[in-house]
């Protein structure tokens, strides 16, 4: 299945994250708007055992993202994203409305390693991040919801994880960095203790 983005998206990222960040009014690239304790360097997405992927996708994936979509994004990608609101025809909006509904926070891991990448939300809603992720197409995370032990914005404002699975692109706007992130990368299952 052919990975879809919506024209506008595209040539967003075909322009790059610095002119997509300046087209919507922000003042710095995602890469340089980054906090400095996330920042990382291109090193992390050279070729590993599984294109830049330390291995294949978990298999399955939480909220039935699919699988073909999240090996060609994550792993055999650098620019472009899953489709522009596919998340919306898995099951996480219904979690999104359970986590809601329980008061509880969604931890969002690596579709690789299982790596935590994300908690929200944090300082704002479900409703403030379900807003903001439907208007833009993708999960939209922000700085306080960054497990930043494990992710890293590229000088380009790439969004990749320390083992190097793409994850989406930081396009700052008024509010500060957004990070918009495909659902088939952090679909991932937690790490089971042995």
């Amino acid at each position: 299945m052919p990975v879809m983005v919506s024209a506008r998206s595209l040539w967003l990222l075909a322009l790059g994250a610095g002119a997509a960040c300046f087209l919507q009014g922000c003042s710095e690239s995602g890469g340089e708007s980054a906090p400095e304790s996330i920042k990382g360097t291109e090193d992390l997405m050279s070729q590993k055992a599984h294109g830049t992927c330390v291995g294949p996708p978990q298999n399955p994936l939480r909220w039935g993202a699919d699988y073909e979509t999240a090996d060609r994004i994550n792993c055999f990608n650098r620019h472009y994203a899953e489709w522009s609101g596919s998340y919306q025809s898995t099951g996480f909006p219904d979690a999104l409305a359970a986590a809601d509904a329980a008061g509880d926070m969604i931890t969002f891991y690596d579709s690789i390693t299982g790596k935590p990448l994300f908690i929200a939300p944090k300082s704002r809603s479900w409703n403030d991040f379900d807003r903001e992720s439907t208007s833009h197409g993708w999960p939209s995370f922000r700085d306080e919801e960054v497990v930043q032990e494990n992710v890293r914005v590229l000088p380009d404002g790439e969004v990749v994880s320390v083992d190097g699975t793409h994850l989406g692109h930081n396009l700052p706007d008024g509010k500060g960095n957004r990070y918009c992130i495909n659902l088939v990368s952090v679909a991932g299952m937690p790490p089971t203790d042995r």
